[in-house]
C-alpha cells in the first residue's frame, strides 16, 4: 500500500471590505482543508479570519491598500504562492484599484490559481488537483532577451 504525500500549498486570502463576511464564512466551511496549508492574508482580512477561526494559522501581511497586494504580487513572482483566493467586490470602487489589477496580472503571468468569488473558490478547494504538486511555468525569455534600441 502506497502512502500519498501531503502537499502543502501556499495560499493567500484577500477580501474587499464588503466581502470580508463571505470570506470568513468560507474559511470556516473549509477549515479542515485549509489548516493543512500555509495561509497568508492581507492585514485586515487576516486578522478578521484569525479572530473568527482560531483553528487556522494566518500570516497577516500589510493591509491591501498599504502594500499587502504588492507583497502578495512579489510572492507570486518568486513562485512562493500557489493559490490566491481574492473575494472581490465588483460594485464598489476601490482606491487601490491599480494594485488589484497588478496582483491579478501577476497571477495570470506566473500561472497562479486565482478564485475571485465563492463559486470558483469552492471549485478550486474541492478539486482533486488541490492536493497535487503545482508547477508554476512561465517563460518570458522573449521579453527578457529582447533588444531595446536607444531612443
Amino acid at each position: 500500500m502506497t502512502e500519498t504525500a501531503v502537499v502543502t500549498k501556499r495560499i493567500a486570502i484577500v477580501a474587499h471590505d464588503k466581502m470580508k463576511p463571505q470570506a470568513i464564512e468560507w474559511t470556516k466551511q473549509h477549515t479542515t482543508k485549509l489548516q493543512e496549508h500555509e495561509i497568508f492574508a492581507t492585514g485586515t482580512t487576516g486578522k478578521l479570519i484569525q479572530a473568527a477561526n482560531s483553528e487556522l494559522s494566518i500570516k497577516a501581511l500589510k493591509s491591501g491598500p498599504l502594500g499587502g497586494d504588492q507583497q502578495l504580487g512579489a510572492m507570486i513572482c518568486e513562485g512562493q504562492l500557489d493559490i490566491l483566493f481574492f473575494f472581490t467586490d465588483p460594485m464598489t470602487p476601490q482606491p487601490h484599484d491599480v494594485d488589484i489589477k497588478a496582483l491579478l496580472r501577476l497571477s495570470t503571468m506566473y500561472n497562479c490559481v486565482v478564485a475571485c468569488n465563492i463559486a470558483t473558490a469552492d471549485f478550486v478547494i474541492e478539486s482533486p488537483l488541490f492536493v497535487t504538486t503545482q508547477t508554476h511555468t512561465s517563460d518570458f525569455s522573449d521579453y527578457s532577451e529582447r533588444v531595446v534600441d536607444n531612443i
